[in-house]
C-alpha cells in the first residue's frame, strides 16, 4: 500500500470546514423573531427574463401559509415547504384560501399554454402569488420564490416587492453523467437530480454503457450483469492488500432502482435521458457475449481509459441482441428520446473482419464510414418504431444522418452547425467549454482530470446559438448540455467538486436571455448559491475561492509575493500568522517582503470570506523545489496533459500527478543553479491504463540503455545534452516512491539560469514513472 505523499504545495489543501446554513430541527418559537433583509438585488441563479421592483416588501417568518388551488399546485407547494426546511428550519403549512399571510401557488388558465415552463411571481407586502399555466412552470417560479428566501437567512425573512415574469430561453438544459465508468449509488444520483431542479436543468443525460462497465439490468443477458458490469482495476487498485485475490470493481443498477431515478426525477420535472453507446464503445458487451463483436475474441472488461477498438460485428444476431435491449430500455426510460453514442468508433475491427467485410458486400455498401450511417439508420428506424426518437454524438454525421436523427455536438460546434443547416436538431455541448471533467483552475488542489481548464467564466460566456446560422436554422438549436464523464473522478465528493459550481453557470447560459447574461453580476450573485450548496450538503469546489500565491526572489533576502484568486473576487490578507477578517488589509499589489514570510489570504464577497484562508510560507529553500503540478511539459508533447491519481492504496486517498502520456517529461523554466550541487528527484510510478487507437503513433520514448531504465536531467531544455544520468530500479520502494540525488558538477560555471528537463527513458508500457518533485541541493 502507498501511502500519501507529503510534499510541499505553493497553495496548501483547503479546510473542508464550511459554516452551515440553518438547518435541521424546528427551533422553539421566538416572541419577536429577528428579521433577515434579502439583498437589494435578488440573489437568484439563474437570472429570470424580467424583474421589476415595487415598493415595500413581504414578511415571511413561521406565521406565513402557503395556498395551493389543486392537486398540481399542492404538490408544488410541498416541494417549496421542503426546500425552505433545509434552508431556514422552518416547514410553513397548507391552510386555506383565505389565510394570511400566504404564498399562493395557482394553475393560471389565462397564462398562455404553450409556454410550460414560463411563470409570473408576484410579491407585494399584504402576500406571494406564483402562478403559470402549467405545473412545470409553477413548480420553477417555486424556486425562483425560495431563492429569494434563500438570500437571507433566518427563519424571519423580508423580501422585496417585485414582479418577475420568466421562461427558458432553451427547452433542453441538460446534464450527462458517466456511471460507466465509475458508479454512482442511488442517493448520490437523487441529490444530484435535486441540485439539478433548484438550477432548473430539465434533462438528465445517463451514460450507463461503455468499454469499462454496463450498468442497466437486462434479466434476459445475465452476462451483462455478471461479466460486464465488473472490470479489475488496473494496477495495485484491483488486488485486495490482506488476500492477495484479484478485487473486481463492479455495479449495476437495477430495472426497480432505474424506476425509481425516473419517477423521482419526473417529480422534479427532470427527464432521464439513457445511453446505450454503440457500435463502439462496446468492450464490456463483447467481454460477456464475443459473438457480438467484430473478430471473435474475448476481451477483459477494459480498465483503461482513451479510445478503445471493440465494435459490435453487423450480423442479425446482433441487432437481435441489440433490439432486445434497447425494447428494455424503451420500456423503463418514458423519455422522447434514446441517446445511442456513436462516438470513437474506430473501424480497424470492421476492416479486419472478414464477415462485416462480406456483410458490406452483400448490402453493397463502400466503406466502413457509410456501414456507420447504415447501422445508425437502422437504429432510427427500429426506434420510430418504438416512437422514440434517435440521439447520438456529432459522429453520426459521418456518411449521412437519418431525417429524424438529433446531434449532441461536443467535438466543437461545428458538427452542431452542420447538423442545423441541414435540418436535424441539435443539442450543443462542445468539450472545450463544456467537459465537467476538465479542471477549473490552475490550483494544486485541483482533483484528478484534464488539467486544460474550462473554468467558470468559460461554461458562463459558452454561446449555444452559433452566430453564422440563419433564424430557421436557429430554431434546431434546442439547448445546451454540460458533461461530467468520471474515468477519473473516482469518488461522489470529486464528482460535486467538479460539478459545482460551474452547474450553476450552465444554468445561466441555458436559462436565461442571452441580453440578460453579466458574468460580473453573476459573481455577485453567486455567495448567496455557496450557501444553498451547504445547506444542502454538496461538496462544491472550494480551489475556486481559495487564494494563489507566486513568489520571486530579489536581491538578498527580498522577495515579491503576488496573490490571486481564480474568479477575481476581492483578497485580503496578513503576514502576523492571523487568519484574515473584513478589517485585514486589502490585496491591490504585488507584496514587498524579506525571507522567510507568511502570507495568510482569503477571498471576500463583502465582508464574508468565501473560503477558509489560505496559508502560504516561503523560505529559500522552498524557493529551491518544484512539484509536478508547478513543472511545464516539453514543447514537443503534444496533447493529453493529465492529472492522474496513483494505483493504489486500494481504498482511501492517493497521491496525483501531473503527467503528458504521449511523451512524459517536466520542464523546470528558468531554474537557478548557481551554487547547486544535485538535484533530488521523488518519482512514482502507474500503470500506462490508455488505449490511444490511432494516435498510438504520436506516443514517445527515448529508448534505455540499461535494464530499467534511466532519469536523465538536461540543461538547456528538453533538448539539450543530458548533464546526469541514473539508472532506473526494477521497481519503487515500499512506499511506492523512489528518490535519486543526481550530481550536477557543471552547475556552478552555468552560473545563472537554465532550463532544466526531466525524462525516464524507456517503454511507458506497461508502467511509466511519473514525477513527484524535485529540490535543488546546494552544495
Amino acid at each position: 500500500m502507498k501511502p500519501i505523499r507529503r510534499t510541499w504545495r505553493l497553495a496548501l489543501t483547503l479546510s473542508c470546514c464550511t459554516l452551515l446554513a440553518a438547518c435541521g430541527r424546528e427551533p422553539e418559537p421566538a416572541p419577536v423573531p429577528p428579521v433577515a433583509e434579502a439583498t437589494a438585488r435578488p440573489a437568484l441563479i439563474p437570472a429570470p427574463a424580467s424583474l421589476q421592483s415595487r415598493e415595500g416588501s413581504f414578511r415571511f417568518d413561521r406565521g406565513t401559509h402557503l395556498v395551493a388551488d389543486g392537486e398540481a399546485a399542492r404538490r408544488v407547494a410541498v416541494s417549496f415547504a421542503g426546500l425552505v426546511a433545509t434552508t431556514h428550519g422552518v416547514t410553513p403549512a397548507l391552510a386555506g384560501a383565505d389565510a394570511a399571510p400566504a404564498i399562493t401557488f395557482a394553475i393560471d388558465a389565462s397564462l398562455p399554454a404553450d409556454a410550460p415552463e414560463a411563470y409570473v411571481l408576484e410579491v407585494a407586502p399584504q402576500g406571494v402569488r406564483v402562478a403559470a399555466a402549467d405545473e412545470r412552470g409553477l413548480f420553477y417560479g417555486a424556486v425562483t420564490l425560495w431563492q429569494l428566501l434563500s438570500s437571507a437567512q433566518g427563519e424571519a425573512v423580508r423580501i422585496p416587492a417585485l414582479r418577475i415574469e420568466d421562461a427558458p430561453r432553451f427547452g433542453w438544459r441538460g446534464l450527462m453523467l458517466d456511471s460507466a465508468r465509475h458508479f454512482q449509488s442511488v442517493e448520490q444520483i437523487k441529490q444530484l437530480l435535486d441540485a439539478m431542479a433548484w438550477h432548473k436543468l430539465n434533462v438528465f443525460h445517463w451514460h450507463l454503457t461503455d468499454d469499462q462497465g454496463w450498468r442497466i439490468e437486462i434479466p434476459q443477458y445475465p452476462k451483462l450483469m455478471d461479466v460486464a458490469a465488473c472490470r479489475i482495476p488496473a494496477g495495485e487498485a484491483g488486488t485486495d492488500p490482506v488476500s492477495g485475490q484479484t478485487r473486481p470493481y463492479c455495479g449495476y443498477y437495477t430495472q426497480d432502482q432505474i424506476r425509481d431515478i425516473v419517477a423521482y426525477a419526473a417529480q422534479r420535472h427532470i427527464t432521464v435521458v439513457p445511453e446505450f453507446d454503440m457500435p463502439g464503445h462496446v468492450q464490456a458487451v463483447v467481454a460477456a457475449y464475443p459473438e457480438y463483436g467484430s473478430l471473435g475474441d474475448t476481451p477483459a472488461v477494459s480498465n483503461e481509459w482513451g479510445v478503445h477498438q471493440y465494435l459490435f460485428n453487423v450480423d442479425e444476431p446482433t441487432f437481435a441482441f441489440i433490439e432486445d435491449v434497447l425494447d428494455e430500455i424503451v420500456e423503463l426510460f418514458p423519455a422522447p428520446y434514446i441517446h445511442i453514442g456513436g462516438d470513437e468508433a474506430v473501424k480497424d475491427q470492421w476492416e479486419q473482419s472478414e464477415r462485416v467485410q462480406a456483410r458490406m458486400a452483400e448490402l453493397g455498401i463502400a466503406d466502413e464510414t457509410a456501414l456507420q450511417s447504415w447501422f445508425v439508420k437502422r437504429l432510427e428506424t427500429y426506434l420510430e418504431g418504438k416512437d422514440r426518437r434517435l440521439l447520438g454524438w456529432d459522429e453520426i454525421l459521418d456518411g449521412g444522418l437519418p431525417p429524424q436523427a438529433t446531434v449532441m455536438s461536443w467535438r466543437g460546434t461545428e458538427g452542431g452547425i452542420a447538423a442545423a443547416r441541414a435540418g436535424h436538431d441539435v443539442v450543443m455541448t462542445p468539450a472545450e467549454s463544456l467537459y465537467l471533467d476538465y479542471l477549473q483552475t490552475g490550483s494544486p488542489n485541483e482533483p484528478p482530470g484534464r488539467p486544460a481548464q474550462v473554468t467558470l467564466q468559460t461554461v458562463y460566456d459558452f454561446e449555444p446559438v452559433p452566430a453564422v446560422l440563419t433564424p430557421a436554422q436557429r430554431n434546431h438549436i434546442l439547448g445546451v448540455q454540460a458533461n461530467l464523464w468520471t474515468e477519473h473522478l473516482r469518488t461522489w465528493p470529486r464528482m460535486q467538486h467538479a460539478l459545482f459550481p460551474r452547474v450553476a453557470a450552465l444554468a445561466e447560459s441555458a436559462w436565461s436571455p442571452a441580453g440578460r447574461k453579466d458574468y460580473a453580476d453573476f459573481l455577485t450573485r453567486l455567495p448567496a448559491q455557496l450557501a444553498r450548496y451547504r445547506a444542502f450538503g454538496i461538496a462544491y469546489a472550494q480551489t475556486p475561492f481559495e487564494v494563489l500565491a507566486d513568489v520571486e526572489a530579489g536581491d538578498g533576502d527580498a522577495s515579491t509575493v503576488t496573490l490571486e484568486n481564480p474568479l477575481g473576487y476581492a483578497i485580503r490578507y496578513t503576514t502576523d500568522g492571523s487568519d484574515p477578517d473584513a478589517d485585514s488589509p486589502l490585496y491591490e499589489a504585488p507584496l514587498q517582503a524579506p525571507l522567510p514570510v507568511e502570507v495568510r489570504a482569503a477571498a471576500f464577497a463583502g465582508t464574508t470570506a468565501l473560503a477558509p484562508a489560505s496559508r502560504h510560507a516561503f523560505d529559500a529553500a522552498r524557493l529551491r523545489v518544484r512539484t509536478d503540478e508547478q513543472m511545464a511539459t516539453c514543447p514537443d508533447t503534444g496533447r493529453l496533459l493529465l492529472r492522474l491519481e496513483d494505483d493504489g492504496p486500494p481504498d482511501g486517498e492517493r497521491a496525483i500527478f501531473n503527467v503528458t502520456i504521449f511523451r512524459p517529461c517536466w520542464l523546470w523554466a528558468g531554474a537557478e543553479l548557481d551554487g547547486i550541487a544535485s538535484a533530488k528527484v521523488r518519482l512514482g510510478r502507474l500503470p500506462y491504463y490508455f488505449q490511444l487507437a490511432h494516435d498510438e503513433p504520436a506516443r514517445r520514448f527515448e529508448p534505455a540503455q540499461s535494464p530499467h531504465g534511466e532519469l536523465l536531467l538536461r540543461t538547456g531544455g528538453c533538448e539539450g545534452e543530458p548533464v546526469a544520468s541514473l539508472p532506473l530500479p526494477e521497481a519503487p520502494g515500499a512506499d511506492g516512491f523512489i528518490e535519486l540525488d543526481l550530481p550536477l558538477p557543471d552547475a556552478g560555471a552555468d552560473a545563472g539560469r537554465t532550463d532544466l528537463c526531466l525524462i525516464a527513458t524507456g517503454d511507458t508500457r506497461p508502467t511509466m514513472w511519473v514525477l513527484d518533485r524535485v529540490e535543488l541541493v546546494p552544495r
